[in-house]
């Protein structure tokens, strides 16, 4: 008997989607989890039993979730893209009422299994909203400034909220992934530029809102060695354990300022400076090309996507990825002040990499439905 003799007609379709499913990319997701895995294992001076074992359970448990993502379809997320902005946007108005406090910020949820950072995955939710905005918009109202108001209020809400947490790089992470949707769905780059000039000329007063420890940051980034016991600290021993690391590194465990814990928040933020110092350029490179064929995947998929909402969504998600990328490796090297971003997959934290599984599974699901064509909007591009 033949397999759809066998299964009925939604199990062979399941069967189809995990087939299409382009395991290329789950094997690449994983070499990265890998390494991450290898680096807090490391961080923790060789002990399985503190940030490792937990890691890898999570790479565990959330790679399933990731395909289960992949399988859904795109009209499913289509289909309930609102809502999941909304149970998003709820979560992260429930950080403000009962909201878990934690190195002096309250930005998670504890739900006792473990601790929830609501903001995470809202960098997804709201890609996808806007994904699903802009899909239902015919390319000649476009130019019409009144449709700019709802995606705007959407992504005004939930980095108002963000910043008072305060998670200034989260807030930023938001817009900077909005825009890149909007962007791709046709929004005229003068309006950026005016937005941008609104924020230049409410700088001042953005200034004034930042806590001390925030305007530190600024200020450190412009001179590290004007406090080199505080503010100062963290980029300076980056700096050091990234210029010790050369050109091949000290060697697996053998990284001076993490393993004698002169590297603050090895494990987190500065997981790339604990692997640059151990591996040096080569081993850094070898990271940053990895996450290169990521990238240029979300982006393949975006251009081969037939349906506005796919494409949309493979940009936003692609956009949102690459700004996790950009903007830890440029703060542990200096370029940019420090901001608090994760690097996705390797960065010890279960809502991070959730959240990174979660945008990639919605990766994979675009790739399986590319050539989908969803009602109004489909192939307005191309």
């Amino acid at each position: 008997m033949s397999l759809s003799g066998k299964l009925g007609r939604r199990d062979v379709a399941f069967v189809d989607r995990v087939g299409e499913i382009d395991w290329g990319l789950v094997a690449l997701v994983t070499v990265i989890a890998g390494v991450g895995v290898a680096m807090l294992y490391s961080a923790a001076g060789g002990a399985v039993d503190s940030w490792c074992r937990s890691q890898a359970v999570r790479v565990a448990v959330f790679t399933p979730l990731m395909l289960a993502a992949a399988v859904a379809g795109l009209r499913f997320w289509m289909r309930h893209a609102y809502t999941v902005y909304a149970l998003a946007l709820a979560l992260v108005i429930a950080v403000e009422i009962t909201g878990a406090t934690g190195m002096g910020a309250q930005r998670w949820i504890d739900l006792y299994v473990f601790r929830l950072q609501p903001s995470e995955p809202m960098k997804i939710a709201l890609v996808l909203a806007l994904a699903r905005y802009y899909h239902g918009i015919a390319p000649e109202d476009m130019g019409r400034l009144v449709l700019l108001l709802p995606p705007l209020a959407a992504v005004a809400l939930p980095t108002a909220l963000v910043l008072r947490q305060p998670d200034l790089g989260t807030a930023i992470m938001l817009v900077l992934g909005a825009g890149a949707t909007m962007f791709a769905a046709g929004v005229r780059w003068w309006k950026f530029a005016a937005a941008a000039a609104a924020a230049a000329v409410a700088a001042p007063v953005i200034w004034g809102t930042l806590h001390d420890y925030q305007r530190s940051r600024v200020t450190t980034f412009l001179d590290p060695e004007s406090d080199p016991l505080g503010a100062g600290y963290h980029i300076i021993q980056s700096t050091i354990a990234l210029g010790s690391g050369g050109l091949f590194g000290k060697g697996f465990l053998a990284g001076t300022q993490s393993q004698l814990d002169f590297l603050p928040e090895r494990r987190t933020d500065f997981v790339f400076t604990t692997l640059a110092e151990e591996f040096g350029l080569v081993g850094a490179g070898t990271v940053l090309l990895l996450y290169g064929l990521l990238f240029v995947y979300g982006a393949a998929v975006a251009l081969r996507a037939r349906t506005q909402f796919g494409r949309l969504l493979a940009v936003g998600v692609s956009a949102t990825l690459f700004l996790y990328v950009f903007i830890n490796v440029a703060m542990v090297t200096g370029l940019i002040p420090v901001v608090g971003v994760p690097l996705p997959l390797i960065s010890y934290g279960g809502t991070a990499m959730l959240t990174a599984m979660w945008g990639i599974g919605l990766l994979l699901c675009v790739s399986i439905d590319r050539d989908l064509v969803i009602g109004h909007g489909a192939g307005r591009f191309g």
